[in-house]
């Protein structure tokens, strides 16, 4: 009989989720919890910073519209960092030159919201595999 352990797509990877709306947040810590993921959230950009410098995640689920700094500037310096995490951005903002900003920072993955949870959990799941 196969270990139930390992047929979870996210197993011990550490997410950090960084969302000011909780409903949001809380959807999505639940939805990567359910697969096996280590998560941890928070709801502001100088947070989402600080935590990524101290001990960073292997990915962080990252709004754009945030508080205190924005998700761009939060991209902008966990990228820089030595040990990277691998980011995926989630926002309600439409507009392509965003997207385009945000891949010329280096995200990983993009998302409009609402975001389904499946697609989320795919690509979190081969980011985890590439990295």
């Amino acid at each position: 009989m196969a270990d139930p352990a390992s047929e979870l797509r996210l197993n011990d990877l550490k997410v950090l989720i960084v969302d000011d709306d909780p409903d949001v947040s809380e959807s999505i810590d639940q939805a990567l919890q359910s697969e096996g993921a280590l998560t941890q959230t928070c709801s502001d950009g100088n947070t989402a910073v600080r935590i990524c410098e101290g001990d960073p995640p292997d990915l962080v689920v990252l709004d754009m519209m945030l508080p205190k700094r924005s998700g761009f500037l939060v991209l902008e310096k966990i990228k820089l960092l030595e040990n990277a995490p691998r980011v995926i951005m989630v926002t309600a903002n439409e507009g392509k030159r965003h997207q385009q900003y945000a891949e010329a920072l280096g995200v990983d993955g993009y998302f409009l919201k609402p975001v389904r949870l499946e697609r989320l959990i795919t690509l979190a799941h081969e980011l985890s595999k590439d990295k």
